[in-house]
């Protein structure tokens, strides 16, 4: 499923293996070894990941996840990686997978795909890499701050509330609002 909707880039599409999975891309104007700092830097990753991450970048190796005040500590493990193409890990029962391709004129695709562990996550996670990514969008223009903000805000329920418009599956719980 492709989003039609002005504002949303990301598509919802079971895996071939049937795992539900949301897809978000972006194209930068830098080469693949640049934007693969951005996705495996831990330096880097504290500018737009939602979490900070402190990682053994090798297939196998472990992945620790914290300082997200809607998420507790938690760890995982590299499934993958292949400097500079692919970078993909376990977060919880999720995983994510960040796959880079050099393009003409030393630009780069990087394509964002977060398996699901169920559909129902699939609006609320899409929201989610949206703010993420326009916060790692800022950084690679130069102007990023201090990393993505955190939590349902008003922009982000902007996003989530578009992705249902456009048939995302949804009822996930969303951190700090269902809680309360």
């Amino acid at each position: 499923m492709t989003t039609p909707h002005d504002g949303i880039t990301g598509s919802y599409a079971p895996l071939d293996d049937g795992r539900p999975a949301v897809r978000l891309p972006r194209a930068f104007a830098h080469p693949i070894e640049r934007v693969w700092q951005y996705v495996s830097d831990p330096a880097e990753l504290a500018r737009w990941f939602p979490s900070q991450v402190e990682i053994e970048l090798r297939s196998g190796g472990a992945i620790r996840f914290h300082g997200d005040p809607n998420m507790p500590v938690s760890t995982g493990q590299v499934l993958t990686a292949d400097a500079p193409r692919h970078l993909s890990f376990s977060w919880g029962a999720d995983e994510l997978h960040f796959d880079l391709e050099a393009l003409d004129e030393g630009r780069t695709r990087l394509t964002l795909t977060n398996v699901l562990e169920t559909a129902d996550a699939a609006a609320r996670n899409a929201a989610g890499w949206e703010i993420c990514l326009a916060a790692l969008d800022a950084v690679d223009r130069g102007e990023g701050l201090g990393g993505p903000p955190l939590g349902a805000s008003a922009h982000w329920k902007a996003y989530y509330d578009a992705y249902v418009e456009a048939g995302f599956p949804s009822g996930a719980p969303i951190p700090g609002l269902d809680e309360k």
